[in-house]
């Protein structure tokens, strides 16, 4: 049950622009400057190294914050896995049947499915002498887009939550960080950003992105 109504975030204007595309909250973020700069891969460093370290990072940067809402997240209250009411999310399963599933369950098998991946040492290689996969950044472009799809359904569905708990401005930073990251490596798909161009926009105008 959302305790929270319809207080913040959610509009009750049929229409209305999401508050997490409006001021304050738009431009709202922890640290000044472009994320460029600590995206970039750095001078002697491995880049599957760099893509492997900052993968994890951002896996539990956005578990972090996905659980401070997900009490919130239920199958009455998010009965689709969806970014807005023009983007719905379906799993496909290891039979390659696209599955319509509520949004709880299609975020625990997204973490499940990349915390079994980052534990796979044929996959994630952490010991010396073992060599990451030659399709290793195909696996780092599948993960982010499933990060993405979370990140993206937080803002849509659980914005009021976010600003209830005053953490708009940790998430607009983590959010710029990755979309920055994401695409100095060309890890995401164009239309993977279509739910969130329009904040997308305002933060490269910002110069955040």
């Amino acid at each position: 049950m959302n305790f929270f109504g319809n207080k913040f975030g959610k509009s009750k204007v049929k229409g209305a622009k999401p508050l997490f595309l409006t001021e304050p909250y738009q431009s709202s973020t922890l640290v000044n400057g472009s994320f460029k700069k600590i995206s970039v891969l750095p001078k002697y460093v491995d880049e599957n190294e760099w893509l492997a370290s900052n993968t994890q990072d951002f896996f539990n940067f956005i578990g972090i914050f996905y659980g401070t809402i997900v009490e919130y997240c239920d199958q009455q209250t998010c009965p689709a896995m969806n970014a807005g009411p023009n983007h719905e999310y379906h799993w496909t399963d290891s039979q390659k049947r696209s599955l319509k599933i509520h949004a709880v369950q299609y975020i625990d098998f997204v973490f499940s499915w990349v915390q079994n991946m980052l534990a796979d040492e044929n996959i994630f290689p952490t010991r010396s002498g073992y060599a990451f996969p030659k399709d290793f950044g195909m696996t780092v472009r599948m993960i982010f887009k499933q990060l993405f799809r979370v990140l993206a359904h937080i803002y849509h569905s659980h914005y009021d939550i976010i600003l209830n708990l005053s953490e708009e401005s940790h998430l607009n930073t983590l959010f710029a960080h990755f979309v920055c990251f994401a695409k100095v490596f060309d890890l995401l798909e164009k239309k993977e950003f279509i739910p969130m161009q329009e904040l997308i926009e305002s933060l490269e105008a910002a110069g955040r992105i």
